[in-house]
C-alpha cells in the first residue's frame, strides 16, 4: 500500500512540474508574439522604434532580477544539502529582491510619464513598453505567490521531499522570468 501510495505521490509531482513548464513554454510563446508584434509594427510605422531615453532604473531592477536568480538556486541548494536555516534566508531574499524589482519597475513607469510617455499616445510603438513591462510584472507577481507558497510550506516543516519539489518548480519559474527580464531589456535597448 506505501509503495502505491509513492507512486501516485511521484506521478503527481511530475504532473505538477510538467504543468509549470507547459505555463513557462505558453508564456515564451506569449512574449515571442509581443515582440514580432513590435518588430512588424515598427517597420511598417513612421514611428521607427520607441524613441525614447530608457529609464536607468531598468539596469538596477535587471541587477536585481539576477541576483534574485542567484538566491533562489542558492536556496535550492541549501535544500538539497539539509541546511534549512540557509534555504529560508535565501528564500526570503528572493522574495524580497523580487518585491524590490516590483517596486523599481513601478518607478521607471514613473520616469517615462515624466519624459511623457505614456500607455496611449500618438507612438504606439511606445505603449509596447507598457505592455511587455506591464505583463512581465505580472509573471512576477506570480512568481513572488509561488515563492511565498515555497516557504509557508518550509515554515510548516512539510517533508523535504515535497520541499524540494517547491523549489525545484519555483526555480523553473523564477528563473525563466529572469532570463524574460534579460530579453526585453535586451529588446528594448535595440529598440531604441
Amino acid at each position: 500500500m506505501r509503495r502505491l501510495f509513492d507512486e501516485d505521490n511521484t506521478r503527481s509531482l511530475r504532473a505538477r512540474k510538467f504543468l509549470m513548464w507547459l505555463f513557462v513554454i505558453s508564456s515564451f510563446m506569449f512574449f515571442a508574439a509581443l515582440t514580432s508584434a513590435f518588430i512588424i509594427y515598427t517597420a511598417g510605422s513612421a514611428d521607427r522604434g520607441l524613441k525614447i531615453l530608457l529609464p536607468h532604473i531598468f539596469k538596477l531592477s535587471t541587477g536585481v532580477i539576477i541576483l534574485s536568480s542567484i538566491t533562489m538556486h542558492l536556496s535550492y541548494l541549501a535544500a538539497k544539502r539539509l541546511k534549512f536555516i540557509q534555504q529560508r534566508r535565501y528564500l526570503i531574499s528572493t522574495i524580497l529582491l523580487g518585491m524590490l524589482f516590483f517596486v523599481l519597475q513601478l518607478f521607471a513607469w514613473q520616469m517615462l510619464v515624466r519624459q511623457g510617455v505614456y500607455f496611449v499616445n500618438y507612438n504606439a510603438s511606445q505603449s509596447f513598453l507598457y505592455i511587455f513591462t506591464g505583463a512581465h510584472l505580472l509573471h512576477i507577481i506570480f512568481g513572488v505567490c509561488i515563492l511565498i507558497y515555497t516557504l509557508v510550506g518550509i515554515l510548516k516543516n512539510i517533508a523535504q521531499e515535497r520541499t524540494i519539489f517547491r523549489l525545484e518548480v519555483a526555480s523553473i519559474f523564477w528563473h525563466f522570468i529572469d532570463i524574460l527580464w534579460i530579453y526585453l531589456y535586451v529588446f528594448l535597448l535595440l529598440g531604441q
